[in-house]
C-alpha cells in the first residue's frame, strides 16, 4: 500500500546570519511519520517569509531564485519518492539517505567550479592548453566578484543557482564589469559548461540555463584591400624593428597563419612536395592540421631570415610578444597612411577574405585556415567591390553579341 508523502519548508527564526536572514529549513513526511532534513542551505528575511506558502513573498529577482530553488528540491524529492514508492523498504531514513547523498560532497557552487578548474588543469599540455584555463579561471573571478556585487556573498548554493541568477550575472557582465556584448555571452557560454558538468555529476539537481538562448552580434571582420597590402609592402622603412614586424604582418596576410602559429613557425614545418614548398602545421589553438603552399612573396621573407638571423631555438623567425606586435603595427599604419586599425589578427582576416574574393574555393580556404567548422570560415565570405568589378567586367566580355545586335545607338535619345 503506497504511503502519502509530503514536503516542507519551514524557518528557523531564531537564528540570523550575518545578513539578517534565517535559514529555510527542510522536513519531510511519510505516512503519519516525519523526518528533519536540516537546512536548505537558502536564508531568506523574515520579514519576507509566507508561512502559509512556505515560499518568500513577492516577485523580486531574489524571491523568484529563493522560491525556485525550493521548487527544485521539493521535486527532486518526489522523484525520490517515485523512485522508492513501490519499494516494499521504503522509509524516511531511505529517502532521508538517499536525499543528503546527492548533496552531501558540495553545497554550493564555487567549490565546483573549483573542481572543475582543477580537472582543467590536469589536461593542460595534454587535451587543453593553458589559454583554456585562463578563460576559466577569469570567469570563476568574475563570478566571485558578482556574488559580492549582487548579492553580498562570497558563495552561492547550489539550490540557489537558478535562472534568475544567470540572467543577473549576464547583466552584471555587460554593465558593472563594462564586457562587450559577444564577450559576454562567450563568458555565458564558458559558465554553462561548468553548469553542464555540475549536472552530469549530480551536483545540480536543475539547469539554470533552461529558456537561456545565446545571440552573438555579427561581428565585421576588418581586413586590406590590394591598395593598402602594396602601401605597407612598399613602403621604406629604416627602422628594424618596424621593418620585422611588416614583413611578419605580410607573411601572415599571405599565409593565414595566427600570430601564435607564427611565432612556433620552424624550419621542419616547411616540407617540399612535386617540387612546391609547403607550410604543414597544427593551430596552437585547435590543435588542427594548417597545410598552406608557400606563395613567392612568404617564401621570399623566409629567405630574408635566413638561419643566420633566425633565433638560436630554432625558430623561422625572430619574434616579439603579440602586444609588441600590435603596437607596432599601429606605428605602420600611421606611416603608411592607412586608415585601418592594424592588428596581426588582421593579416590573417585579410588572407581569407582576399583567398576567397579571388575565387579559391571556401573549403581549400578552410583547409589553410586550419578551421574545426567550414561555418567560420564562411564568416570570412564578403563580396568586395573590387571582386563585384571583376565580375562584372567578366560578364560584359560575354555581353559583346548583345552590344552588336542591338546596337547602343537604339538606347539614344531621339
Amino acid at each position: 500500500m503506497r504511503q502519502s508523502f509530503k514536503v516542507s519548508f519551514y524557518l528557523r527564526s531564531n537564528y540570523e546570519n550575518k545578513e539578517g536572514k534565517s535559514p529555510v529549513m527542510l522536513r519531510i513526511f511519510l505516512g503519519g511519520a516525519m523526518s528533519n532534513l536540516g537546512s536548505t542551505k537558502i536564508f531568506v528575511d523574515k520579514a519576507q517569509w509566507n508561512n502559509r506558502t512556505s515560499r518568500q513573498k513577492g516577485r523580486s529577482s531574489e524571491a523568484l531564485a529563493v522560491n525556485a530553488s525550493l521548487d527544485a528540491i521539493s521535486a527532486n524529492l518526489h522523484s525520490l519518492y517515485h523512485k522508492y514508492q513501490d519499494d516494499q523498504t521504503i522509509s524516511l531514513d531511505k529517502l532521508r539517505s538517499a536525499y543528503l547523498g546527492q548533496i552531501q560532497e558540495f553545497s554550493t557552487f564555487l567549490p565546483v567550479f573549483d573542481k572543475f578548474i582543477d580537472d582543467i588543469r590536469q589536461r593542460v599540455g595534454h587535451t587543453i592548453s593553458k589559454e583554456s584555463l585562463q578563460k576559466y579561471s577569469v570567469l570563476r573571478k568574475h563570478f566571485f566578484e558578482f556574488l559580492v556585487h549582487r548579492y553580498k556573498r562570497k558563495d552561492i548554493g547550489l539550490m540557489e543557482l537558478t535562472p534568475a541568477i544567470i540572467q543577473d550575472f549576464e547583466l552584471y557582465l555587460t554593465t558593472v564589469a563594462s564586457c562587450a556584448y559577444n564577450t559576454a555571452v562567450k563568458k555565458m557560454k564558458t559558465l554553462k559548461t561548468i553548469t553542464i558538468y555540475a549536472l552530469k555529476r549530480g551536483y545540480l539537481l536543475q539547469d539554470p540555463f533552461r529558456d537561456h538562448h545565446f545571440h552573438l552580434t555579427p561581428v565585421d571582420r576588418g581586413f586590406l584591400t590590394d591598395e593598402e597590402i602594396l602601401k605597407i609592402a612598399n613602403k621604406e622603412l629604416t627602422i628594424p624593428r618596424l621593418e620585422l614586424v611588416r614583413d611578419l604582418f605580410l607573411f601572415s596576410c599571405f599565409t593565414g597563419l595566427a600570430y601564435i602559429d607564427v611565432a612556433n613557425l620552424r624550419r621542419e614545418h616547411l616540407v617540399t612536395m612535386n617540387g612546391k614548398t609547403w607550410i604543414m602545421t597544427r593551430r596552437k589553438k585547435t590543435n588542427v592540421e594548417s597545410n598552406i603552399l608557400l606563395l613567392d612573396i612568404p617564401k621570399a621573407i623566409i629567405e630574408k631570415y635566413s638561419p643566420s638571423t633566425t633565433p638560436k631555438d630554432g625558430k623561422l623567425f625572430p619574434i616579439l610578444s603579440n602586444q609588441k606586435m600590435n603596437a607596432y603595427l599601429k606605428e605602420i599604419a600611421d606611416v603608411c597612411g592607412v586608415q585601418k586599425r592594424l592588428t596581426f589578427h588582421l593579416a590573417r582576416h585579410t588572407f581569407a577574405t582576399m583567398s576567397l574574393s579571388k575565387g579559391v574555393p571556401m573549403e581549400s580556404v578552410s583547409k589553410m585556415l586550419g578551421h574545426t567548422n567550414i561555418k567560420t570560415t564562411q564568416i570570412y565570405a564578403r563580396i568586395t567591390s573590387k571582386k563585384i568589378e571583376h565580375d562584372m567586367e567578366q560578364l560584359a566580355g560575354k555581353l559583346d553579341k548583345f552590344n552588336e545586335a542591338m546596337g547602343l545607338s537604339l538606347f539614344s535619345p531621339p
